[in-house]
């Protein structure tokens, strides 16, 4: 006589603690990537009993179609465009704008805006769309 088991045993895994697990890695990867940066080299720096500190600074200038000035959203302007520039870079080693020209500006006003910042030794970063 045969006898026959009336369940057939079927094989599981049980996945309930692995949502956990998987949150924890998470976590940690998230943790970790913005404590850490690649494009860093570690150095012993030597030490000083006088330091000095470099100041960076960008701010945006926007020129409109109807050549209208702006610094950071504030009207200027262009007779007093490069001594408010002077002003905002007073004592500032990294000098940087980024340009947002209108396109349907003249080419001419664009030259004009880079040849105070030639003067002046400021970089100039043009900023387009995609």
């Amino acid at each position: 006589m045969k006898i026959r088991r009336k369940s057939r045993f079927a094989p599981e895994v049980f996945t309930h603690s692995l949502n956990d697990i998987m949150f924890f890695l998470l976590l940690f990867f998230l943790i970790i990537s913005t404590m850490s940066n690649p494009n860093v080299i570690k150095l012993m720096l030597p030490k000083a009993s006088a330091t000095q500190q470099m100041y960076k600074k960008q701010i945006t200038l926007s020129i409109d179609d109807k050549k209208g000035y702006f610094i950071d959203k504030e009207p200027i302007p262009f007779d007093r465009l490069e001594a408010e520039l002077q002003n905002i870079f007073a004592n500032v080693e990294d000098k940087t704008i980024v340009l947002r020209v209108d396109k349907n500006l003249a080419v001419q006003d664009l030259v004009d805006v880079l040849e105070l910042g030639a003067k002046n030794e400021i970089k100039m970063v043009m900023a387009t769309a995609k």
